[in-house]
């Protein structure tokens, strides 16, 4: 369900390279020809345009995007351009060398680990150790408090299942496991993180549905009722959203993003550029479903010049 239009014949890497590079030479930049070539390539095209401009060029691509753009539209581009499981590991490094680690912040940890394919979270932690020397599943340790730190840990280490199997007895078993923990106020109890941390999506799901067919309330609603650290308790219903319902994480991030005063374009960037490959469809219904508007119209009306063509084009729109 991604967003994004490839068109039926894509010129060859040489071929786009040459155009990017055109764009970046004379007085000023091209971002047109920019958003052309990069806005309408998946991940394995625009990998072969970074080797590509490289072996041409004898130069970064993410080099020159990153001298000749600048502001929002600068840090979206780049953020696309990127090697997906680069991009994710940096996005984690800047969270936790923030000083102020909150529970917004922490949430692209959460993003990262719970939506993310077992294959693409490894990635990330190969690439966090081989741009920052150290592991991630180190890092959070080392900078997040305990117990965020306990939860975050077990699910940047995970490696999960993923095809569609599920034992709806152990979802039943383990959603008995979870009201337990919850109703001792013990949300970092080890069967929690044990659950959450190594059963798949799928077996998650049904342990979900097992949960409020047992004890008539979801599992997200009691964790909102147990006392006790409140900061624990917005991360693992965050963790829950994001398993159950993604989609709903994600349109939930783009609506916070520009509602209000302002505009978070760090989040609004954030929130298209990771899940354009992915279900960006899907998340342009649910925004619809829960708020009654057109994503792509909120997001219009929020911002603006290239970096708003920029997004438009990663929605699909033709600019």
């Amino acid at each position: 369900m991604a967003t994004i239009r490839v068109p039926d014949e894509v010129p060859s890497p040489a071929q786009d390279s040459e155009t990017l590079n055109k764009a970046f030479r004379g007085w000023g930049t091209d971002e047109k020809a920019i958003i052309r070539v990069l806005g309408k390539r998946n991940e394995s095209q625009r990998k072969r345009i970074r080797e590509s401009y490289k072996e041409i060029y004898g130069k970064d691509l993410i080099d020159d995007l990153s001298s000749e753009l600048s502001g929002d539209f600068k840090k979206a581009v780049i953020l696309w351009t990127k090697d997906p499981a680069e991009r994710d590991a940096r996005l984690a490094n800047k969270v936790l060398n923030d000083k102020k680690k909150t529970i917004e912040k922490l949430k692209i940890l959460v993003e990262i680990s719970c939506t993310s394919s077992p294959s693409h979270l490894i990635a990330v932690r190969k690439a966090y150790c081989s741009l920052y020397d150290s592991s991630l599943e180190e890092d959070i340790a080392s900078s997040v408090p305990f117990p965020l730190a306990k939860l975050l840990v077990t699910l940047a280490t995970s490696f999960r299942y993923d095809k569609e199997k599920v034992d709806k007895e152990v979802a039943t078993i383990e959603a008995g496991m979870l009201h337990e923990a919850i109703s001792k106020k013990q949300l970092d109890h080890d069967h929690v993180l044990y659950i959450i941390g190594t059963r798949s999506i799928y077996q998650l799901r049904a342990t979900f549905v097992a949960y409020k067919q047992s004890y008539g309330n979801t599992l997200d609603k009691d964790v909102d009722g147990c006392p006790g650290d409140a900061d624990l308790r917005s991360l693992l219903q965050m963790v829950i959203l994001c398993i159950e319902f993604p989609e709903k994480h994600f349109a939930k991030v783009v609506r916070d993003s520009i509602e209000g005063f302002g505009t978070d374009e760090d989040s609004l960037t954030r929130a298209i550029v990771m899940r354009a490959e992915i279900d960006l469809m899907k998340v342009r219904g649910e925004y619809f479903n829960m708020y009654n508007a057109s994503m792509d119209n909120a997001i219009i009306g929020d911002v603006s010049g290239d970096y708003k063509d920029f997004l438009m084009t990663l929605l699909g729109s033709k600019i």
